[in-house]
């Protein structure tokens, strides 16, 4: 009993070695699986980097394809249908934006490039067709659109804010005097003339002496106008005086617009069909051109000519103007400004630039010609200017 006792004893210390090698076994097992599972997750992994590489290179290229800029962009014409006065407030809004006038001369040029090269179906590595329209409207602010020629800085119409702004300001500020009415009428018919020049419509110069005979009777009429008005208005209320630049730039655009596309009236202005090929030159089309752009003139001279004498005569009679007068001038030039910047896009896409009219209300000799030439053409159009 006690041997078979102790033998019965032994027996578990006995078998303690092979379970414990057992165990080992066991564990040793399920950490060379989890080793190989992690192993396995790893290479999953990589392959998952890779697999997001090749994704996000594709994707890359979906966008670059996506920004490929078309060769099928028209930039002759402007960016937003002129059809509707909201496109053409839109173009307008981009063409007189003063901070056009800050250009660099390279900016310029690389702009010009940038469109004559897209015309000739070149394009610039990376261009993006966003980079391409600001091109088209930085070209379009600097470069005549008929004769291709850069326009003068002052003459351009993104200058007409940062010019109109001042010399109106000092316009109806400095009118109480005749030296001060005739100084500043002469400056603004000056800067006139110069606008109306540079913005003309058509590719034929003016002669020095069609020049000088409009830019002297502008003057003379605005500055005659203004000394009248003045005259009659000496016994009124203080506030018809200071209406009183506002009727002598009215009267000047009248004569000085006229005036200074005097070739127009009598030689034309071409006039195409809606391909762009030339059919000829009207007179008829000159007329209503200038009659378009007169009115926009004269609209564009009204809020910063007429809201600020208002506001000036209230502010006038208060404590800060009568202690600080000197301040009249810089008050009057910003409140001029403010309503310019709206204005001169507003006013200017009243009509659209690339104006239009039937062939039936041509000349006779031109609608004849047209009808020979090209009998399937029942609309011209021209660019009645700015």
């Amino acid at each position: 009993m006690t041997e078979h006792g102790s033998s019965r004893q032994k027996s578990p210390k006995q078998n303690s070695v092979p379970a414990a090698v057992h165990l080992l076994v066991l564990s040793s097992r399920c950490i060379l699986v989890k080793l190989a599972s992690l192993n396995e997750l790893a290479v999953q992994g990589r392959l998952w980097q890779k697999t997001a590489v090749i994704v996000a290179d594709e994707d890359r290229s979906l966008i670059t394809m996506t920004t490929e800029i078309s060769t099928s962009i028209n930039i002759k014409e402007p960016r937003w249908d002129q059809g509707t006065f909201m496109g053409r407030a839109k173009h307008f809004f981009t063409v007189t934006d003063p901070r056009n006038v800050l250009l660099t001369n390279e900016q310029l040029e690389n702009a010009h490039k940038v469109i004559s090269d897209y015309r000739q179906g070149v394009m610039s590595p990376g261009l993006t067709e966003d980079e391409l329209w600001r091109a088209k409207y930085i070209f379009d602010s600097a470069f005549h659109p008929d004769t291709g020629e850069k326009m003068i800085l002052i003459g351009r119409m993104s200058a007409q804010v940062p010019m109109n702004m001042t010399i109106t300001g000092c316009m109806m500020t400095f009118y109480k005097t005749t030296p001060a009415v005739v100084l500043w009428q002469w400056i603004n018919q000056s800067f006139n003339a110069i606008v109306n020049y540079t913005n003309r419509s058509g590719d034929a110069p003016l002669s020095v002496n069609q020049l000088g005979t409009a830019y002297v009777s502008a003057t003379t009429g605005a500055v005659a106008t203004a000394l009248g008005l003045n005259a009659l208005t000496k016994h009124i209320s203080p506030l018809v005086g200071r209406l009183v630049p506002f009727a002598a730039v009215a009267a000047a655009n009248c004569i000085n617009i006229p005036l200074m596309r005097q070739r127009e009236l009598k030689h034309g202005i071409p006039i195409t069909d809606e391909n762009d090929n030339r059919l000829g030159e009207s007179t008829t089309a000159a007329k209503q051109a200038i009659s378009q752009v007169v009115v926009s003139r004269i609209l564009m001279a009204s809020p910063g000519m007429a809201i600020p004498p208002f506001l000036m005569n209230t502010l006038e009679k208060k404590a800060f103007l009568k202690k600080f007068p000197w301040m009249s001038a810089p008050i009057q030039v910003v409140l001029v400004g403010f309503c310019l910047v709206f204005a001169t896009p507003l006013c200017c896409a009243l009509f659209p630039q690339k104006s239009s009219m039937s062939v039936s209300r041509l000349e006779p000799e031109l609608q004849e010609k047209i009808r020979v030439s090209h009998p399937g053409v029942e609309r011209v159009y021209f660019n009645k200017g700015l």
